[in-house]
């Protein structure tokens, strides 16, 4: 019985492990792969411009010089919280969406679709 016992905790054991190790990779691979995702925000019409990549990192803001002569501070601040929301946002949908495709990866077919379960 105790032969058993520790069998069954070893192939448990290195199931598992295997499965952690694997997720720790595919986690590194999904952010990599996160990373070169770019998403691009535009406000005030198209003068300011918002990059930011999938692991919801700000990457540049560009703002048309001919813009900022016209434009007092208040609006400017309006502007880039605006257009920061709305590319972090837009940022996180498409981790959601990469995350999904990971775990659907990962579980076996009848379990791939858990995220249902919770709204997406």
């Amino acid at each position: 019985m105790e032969i058993v016992s520790l069998l069954l905790q070893s192939i448990n054991s290195n199931m598992f492990g295997d499965l952690l190790g694997n997720m720790e990779e595919k986690q590194k691979a999904l952010k990599a792969e996160l990373q070169k995702i770019v998403i691009e925000e535009h406000v005030a019409d198209g003068k300011i411009k918002i990059r930011v990549n999938a692991n919801r990192v700000v990457e540049g803001i560009s703002i048309d010089p001919e813009y900022l002569k016209d434009l007092d501070k208040e609006e400017l601040e309006d502007f880039l919280i605006i257009g920061m929301n709305a590319a972090l946002d837009s940022a996180a949908a498409k981790e959601a969406e990469a995350t999904q495709g990971l775990l659907s990866d990962m579980l076996p077919g009848g379990l791939s679709n858990l995220g249902g379960m919770f709204g997406s």
